[in-house]
């Protein structure tokens, strides 16, 4: 194994790890309907946060094909290739989840074959609303998956500074992903926390596997070699799926009456995601 490689290998499952710090919120037994709507609203605002990160890193190489052009040293084919790769990650990532939820829903709740009575429920509904896992179990996931597709970009990035020697960037780079990773596991546990759906141990765990695993799988190739459009399409995946469950967490908490607590836990949300990063750009990340 060539020399540095298990020192960069360990900090990707580091910065991956972290984010199991905030997995244990979501077994909070049954919160007041305000600390609910607050605790909703708080993963708004980190998702909001994550969401313009993710689009102002996919935008870079975007940036630098147009700062190209206009010097004169490179022509308009870059620009339109990052473009679509760009318009394309993020349309895959939001329309994709969009369907994947459709055809969920039409899986639960199939139609009925006859009418039932007044106050009646179909035996096979009753199956599928019992067999299958709760909205706020689902948002997670997806939150998880999200996530994920962001972290694999932080994950490129460390292997990438690590690869071309730069040990004191990828530590920083390191202690940035790893702040951010913790409030990202508040993040998708918040839903269920908010709804008191308890879950188990071995499901937190596998959510913040799928959160911060691809971490560790992105500083092992992001060591190999880097690509700007590899990254794009990743970051404007990461950046549709977000900005779906951000579409169904908000409609969840218009359904509040107690709007004061919602806005509070949106810039609450807000303030997590920046501080942590102005923490990192302080360091000279």
């Amino acid at each position: 194994m060539p020399v540095g490689a298990t020192q960069t290998l360990v900090l990707g499952f580091i910065a991956g790890l972290t984010i199991l710090l905030g997995m244990p919120l979501g077994r909070l037994r049954a919160p007041a309907p305000g600390l609910r709507v607050f605790l909703n609203a708080t993963a708004i605002g980190v998702l909001l946060f994550l969401f313009w990160d993710v689009l102002a890193h996919a935008w870079e190489p975007i940036d630098a094909a147009l700062g190209a052009v206009r010097d004169g040293s490179g022509g308009l084919g870059p620009v339109l290739g990052t473009g679509a790769l760009f318009l394309g990650g993020l349309a895959v990532g939001l329309l994709s989840l969009a369907g994947y939820e459709r055809w969920l829903e039409q899986r639960q709740h199939p139609r009925p074959r006859s009418r039932p009575g007044p106050g009646a429920m179909q035996a096979d509904e009753l199956v599928h609303r019992a067999g299958g896992w709760s909205t706020a179990r689902r948002l997670a996931l997806l939150i998880a998956v999200g996530i994920g597709l962001h972290n694999f970009g932080e994950g490129l990035a460390i292997g990438g500074s690590a690869a071309r020697g730069e040990v004191a960037m990828a530590t920083l780079l390191v202690v940035g992903f790893a702040l951010h990773n913790a409030t990202e596991g508040f993040g998708i546990v918040a839903p269920m926390a908010a709804e008191g759906d308890r879950p188990g141990w071995p499901l937190l765990l596998g959510l913040g596997l799928i959160g911060g695993g691809p971490t560790f799988v992105g500083t092992v190739i992001g060591r190999q070699f880097t690509s700007d459009a590899l990254s794009i399409v990743f970051l404007t995946l990461a950046a549709g799926s977000i900005l779906f469950v951000i579409i169904q967490l908000i409609g969840i908490a218009l359904r509040s009456v107690s709007r004061s607590q919602l806005y509070w836990g949106v810039l609450t949300g807000l303030a997590l995601g920046f501080v942590t990063d102005m923490v990192v750009t302080a360091g000279g990340a």
